[in-house]
C-alpha cells in the first residue's frame, strides 16, 4: 500500500512537469496522453504486466493477524483507508500547503505575488493527486482479485473526469457526491433495461446545463438564495423599525 502510493507519488512529480508549461485542456490532453501511454504497456508488455491475461489469485491483506478473505470484513478496511484519507486530505486543504494550492487555483498571478513557488506546488498537487490513485489501486486489487490493462483503458480516465466535474470542483465534498452520481446512479437505473446508459447521459447533461459547478453549485445556488433572503427579510424589518 506505502509502495504504491510512494511510486504513483514519483510518478506525479514527472507527469506534473509538462504542466508546468501547459493550462486548460492542453493539460488534459497531457494527462490523457499519458494514461493511453500506460495503457499501451500494461496490454502490450506481457513480460512485465502479464499483457490482456494479467495478474490472477491476488490475496486480500491480513489486518493484525485477522485475514480480511470476507467480503464485508474487506469492505469496512476499504470504508476506514478512505475515512482516514479523506481526514488527511481534509486537513491538507485546510493547511497553509491547501490555502497555497487555492491560491494557485485560483490567480496564479496573485499567487506568484504573494510568494508562493508555482513550480513546486504545482508539482506537488500532481504528486498529492498521483499518490492518492496509487493507495486507491492497492485497494482495487485486492478487492477484485484479479487485474488486467482493461480498468487502465482512457474511457476510466473521462469517467474519473466526469465524477468529478459532475460533483463539483473545487469542493471537498465534489469527487463524493459525484462517485455516487457516476457509479451507483447506473447501477440504479438498470431497472430500466436497455435504457439505463441513455437515461443517465440525459442527466448528466441535464445537470450541467443547470448548474455548470456540478451538484455543489446546485446547493451553494439554494444556500445563496437563502443568504439574500435572509438579507433582505433584515432591511425590510430595519426600515419597518426606522419607519416606527
Amino acid at each position: 500500500f506505502l509502495v504504491s502510493g510512494g511510486l504513483t507519488f514519483l510518478a506525479g512529480v514527472v507527469l506534473g512537469f509538462p504542466a508546468l508549461r501547459v493550462k486548460f485542456h492542453y493539460l488534459a490532453f497531457v494527462t490523457l496522453a499519458f494514461a493511453t501511454l500506460m495503457f499501451l504497456i500494461f496490454r502490450n508488455e506481457q513480460w512485465l504486466t502479464g499483457g490482456v491475461y494479467g495478474f490472477s489469485n491476488i490475496p486480500r491483506p491480513t489486518l493484525f493477524g485477522t485475514k480480511l478473505d470476507n467480503d464485508f470484513a474487506f469492505f469496512r478496511f476499504v470504508l476506514v483507508i478512505s475515512v482516514l484519507l479523506s481526514l488527511a486530505m481534509w486537513w491538507m486543504l485546510r493547511s497553509p500547503w491547501g490555502r497555497a494550492f487555492q491560491a494557485l487555483r485560483e490567480n496564479p498571478l496573485r499567487a506568484a505575488s504573494l510568494g508562493i513557488n508555482l513550480r513546486a506546488y504545482t508539482l506537488l498537487a500532481f504528486a498529492i493527486g498521483s499518490a492518492y490513485g496509487g493507495f486507491a489501486g492497492a485497494l482495487y486489487a485486492p478487492l477484485v482479485e484479479f487485474i488486467d490493462p482493461a480498468p487502465f483503458a482512457i474511457s476510466a480516465s473521462f469517467v474519473l473526469l466526469l465524477t468529478v466535474v459532475v460533483g463539483g470542483q473545487g469542493y471537498f465534498l465534489g469527487p463524493f457526491l459525484g462517485a455516487a452520481f457516476s457509479y451507483v446512479l447506473p447501477e440504479v437505473l438498470r431497472v430500466t433495461g436497455g435504457l439505463y446508459l441513455l437515461i443517465y447521459a440525459a442527466m448528466v447533461l441535464i445537470l450541467l446545463l443547470i448548474s455548470p459547478q456540478g451538484i455543489i453549485g446546485i446547493v451553494e445556488k439554494f444556500r445563496e438564495a437563502r443568504r439574500q433572503k435572509a438579507a433582505q427579510e433584515q432591511r425590510d424589518a430595519s426600515k419597518v423599525m426606522l419607519g416606527a
